[in-house]
């Protein structure tokens, strides 16, 4: 029971409940023997004056024996609670209407008996009981005399021992016991009325546990749908939790489903790394093994035509393997791009320049497009060279000839728009998504088409994504497509990077 929340706050508020009740009892019990006190000493408040007013106790300065000997019988008769004592001028007790060895104390304190006579406390005022030493008692007093100096005190105490035990016999036959089913009563009606709140107050509660208990067992999977806060009132932390949780369920479920798309592709990552790591390395140990076992046996021309074939393998072997590590990096976020200002469009003129022998070999026009009075932009002047290579390379691997590919740039507000665009086959709807995947290829299944390994595209958006830009894809199947990015132009604070023949000199 203690386990759930419910049962925790029922055992609070029964706890509760029983410390108030009593609490309430004590209260009670202190209250009711306040107010007879104070009722039993406002009655009797004069009793002590009216009996030194009748009776004579102290002439000549000596005690009237007869006369106190008679009031004690005549009290002793009308009111067997009532304990008379006579008190000389400094709370001595000089005599009492108490039995032999009942007076416990000596001497009565006078601080309670001057309040008392002074008519300014208010009532009940407690004084000592000489029967006991740790007690107090209501009382009243009067001086003797009543007019002039003080020679000793009349203290009557107004409830004996007897008096104590109607008390208790009052408390424990009507108060005490009216007193205790009544907060009984209240007690169990409380706690009733308690539990039902509390019912249906985690009633939402445990909905939501059960719900989220649920979607734990069906492996993040379930549909999530607590009951949502009507509009007709404001919403609880509960209904907020629910809420919460239900975003957090389908960012779960979301989750989940890329992570199940993540490892797919990470085997079938794994399966064409092997296939395109297999191939060229089967070639090339073909290629030599054939060298070896007909050494001597073959031409010239020949062992050239295997070497030829040999380095071409090995050099696909290589660029595969720097591509992967490339990309490895570029994931590892440990590569930060070295920003700085550059001219974009000698960049772009720069890398045409590099690739122009190799749409000339495949009678491809690659043309530039753009204003001369460009800003410079802000970025790393080698990734961003690695972009456009890889798009003029795959724009070129896609068209055919007679096609053309066309670089332009396009001045933006604030970012240097670049496109490239080329006339070529075009991607599929159903492709486009995936382009930019590692070790998708368009046209898989053509041999014309599928030379690169599939990473080139990968390592573009990766590197604009370390940027803070996005690269985009529309195409239109047998017609061409275009790929457009931007980098924002850069701060007029921010040196500019001139360019050197060297540093962007085309690799052989």
């Amino acid at each position: 029971m203690f386990k759930t929340l419910y049962g925790n706050l029922a055992a609070v508020l029964l706890g509760l409940f029983c410390v108030i009740g009593v609490l309430l009892i004590l209260l009670s019990l202190y209250t009711t023997r306040m107010y007879v006190h104070e009722v039993n000493q406002k009655l009797n408040r004069s009793l002590a004056e009216h009996m030194v007013a009748e009776k004579i106790l102290m002439p000549g300065g000596r005690v009237n024996e007869e006369a106190l000997k008679e009031i004690f019988h005549m009290l002793m008769v009308i009111n067997p609670s009532i304990e008379v004592y006579l008190l000389d001028a400094d709370g001595a007790i000089l005599n009492s209407s108490a039995p032999p060895g009942k007076v416990k104390r000596q001497r009565v304190s006078l601080a309670p008996l001057e309040r008392f006579l002074g008519g300014v406390d208010v009532l009940p005022i407690l004084g000592d009981d000489p029967r006991a030493l740790d007690r107090k008692k209501v009382f009243s007093v009067s001086p003797i005399p009543l007019k002039g100096p003080v020679e000793c005190y009349l203290y009557v105490i107004l409830g004996g021992e007897e008096y104590d035990s109607a008390i208790q016999m009052l408390q424990g036959s009507y108060i005490l016991r009216l007193s205790t089913w009544a907060v009984a009563g209240g007690i169990v009606f409380s706690a009733l009325a308690g539990l039902l709140l509390f019912n249906l107050l985690t009633r939402r509660l445990r909905r939501l546990v059960s719900g989220v208990e649920a979607f734990t067992q069906s492996n993040f999977s379930a549909q999530f749908d607590p009951a949502l806060p009507s509009k007709a009132y404001s919403p609880d932390e509960i209904d907020q939790l629910g809420t919460t949780f239900n975003r957090m369920a389908d960012r779960i479920r979301q989750q989940v489903q890329e992570l199940k798309q993540a490892d797919r592709l990470r085997r079938e990552l794994v399966a064409n790394v092997s296939h395109d790591l297999r191939t060229p390395l089967t070639s090339l140990q073909g290629y030599l093994d054939t060298l070896l076992m007909k050494e001597g046996t073959l031409s010239p021309q020949e062992q050239r035509t295997y070497l030829e074939i040999a380095t071409k393998h090995s050099e696909q072997l290589g660029t595969l393997v720097a591509e992967l590590f490339e990309l490895a990096k570029l994931d590892s976020r440990e590569m930060e791009p070295h920003v700085e200002a550059f001219s974009l469009g000698e960049l772009v003129q720069d890398v045409v320049q590099q690739l122009r022998l190799a749409a000339e070999q495949k009678r491809i026009g690659l043309h530039t497009h753009f204003p001369e009075d460009l800003p410079f932009v802000s970025a790393d002047i080698g990734l961003i060279e690695r972009v456009l290579k890889n798009l003029i390379e795959n724009a070129l691997r896609y068209t055919p000839q007679g096609g053309t590919v066309t670089v332009a740039l396009i001045r933006g507000d604030q970012a240097i728009v670049a496109q490239v665009t080329d006339t070529g086959c075009g991607i599929s709807p159903e492709d486009l998504p995936y382009i930019f995947d590692r070790f998708f290829r368009v046209g898989a299944n053509d041999q014309e088409h599928s030379t690169g390994a599939g990473l080139g595209l990968a390592i573009t958006k990766r590197i604009l994504d370390l940027h803070g830009s996005t690269i985009e894809a529309r195409s239109i199947l047998n017609s061409g497509t275009t790929f457009t990015f931007h980098l924002p132009t850069a701060h007029p604070s921010i040196e500019p990077t001139g360019f050197s023949s060297t540093r962007y000199a085309p690799q052989r």
